[in-house]
């Protein structure tokens, strides 16, 4: 028997909450409700989730901190971010920060539970590979990233990254000398392909070369192939000299 996956709605709004745990609980998950960034967080804490749903006004603890801490932890939990603020930036830093999807309110209870299950698909897919003939560890000259704790070293030093951040270098690492698109790193980081977030491919790719660069406006690791987008160099020893 497939185990009964579990989501925590994180929603303040009681109508709300409850119309989002009868209809994910209709598609077969499990659902708990915390009203307010305090709990939210002790659940979380305290529980393995397949998904959580964010509200991002919330008393207690915001739902933008609430979604830092979150991506804080270890074990990775994916995150479909839920607001009425529909603007652009919005959505742009619900992603920065960590979220998986952004939804905005109101939303249809068909693209909601469409979203979910999107979301738990991909999650099986990389759990699939990960037990499979997938490394946990991955390196490339100097460059060493344990998929599993989530961690980067470059030469034996410890690198702290971000959810994308991370994402952005393993994809990265896991195909080196390949050339991206700035399309092809939102379908392969972020899981869509609007051309109108490409900017936010440019942000992330900026920090990560503050993180992982000597020199940031030189960059030596991740190159922009002019007219094309982004690639690791495939001998990161010759690119650390």
């Amino acid at each position: 028997m497939i185990p009964t996956k579990s989501i925590l709605v994180i929603e303040d709004d009681e109508d709300i909450a409850r119309l989002i745990q009868m209809h994910l609980t209709d598609c077969g998950f499990t659902v708990k409700v915390a009203r307010d960034g305090i709990r939210a967080e002790e659940l979380a804490n305290e529980e393995s989730f397949s998904l959580i749903t964010l509200d991002l006004s919330l008393p207690g603890i915001d739902g933008i901190e609430l979604c830092r801490r979150i991506r804080r932890r270890s074990r990775y939990i994916p995150i479909l971010m839920l607001s009425a603020r529909s603007g652009e930036l919005d959505r742009v830093l619900g992603l920065e920060l960590g979220a998986d999807d952004y939804l905005t309110k109101p939303f249809s209870v068909r693209e909601l539970q469409a979203r979910v299950k999107a979301i738990c698909r991909r999650g099986d897919a990389l759990a699939a590979q990960s037990n499979g003939a997938a490394p946990s560890t991955i390196r490339v000259g100097s460059l060493v990233i344990d998929t599993e704790r989530r961690a980067v070293t470059i030469a034996d030093k410890p690198v702290q990254l971000r959810a994308k951040e991370f994402a952005l270098l393993r994809e990265f690492a896991s195909h080196p000398g390949k050339v991206y698109s700035r399309t092809a790193l939102l379908e392969a980081v972020w899981k869509y392909g609007h051309e109108g977030y490409r900017h936010t491919v440019n942000t992330h790719i900026n920090r990560l070369r503050m993180k992982i660069e000597k020199d940031p406006a030189r960059p030596s690791l991740i190159r922009t192939v002019h007219g094309v987008g982004y690639q690791l160099v495939p001998d990161l020893s010759t690119a650390l000299q």
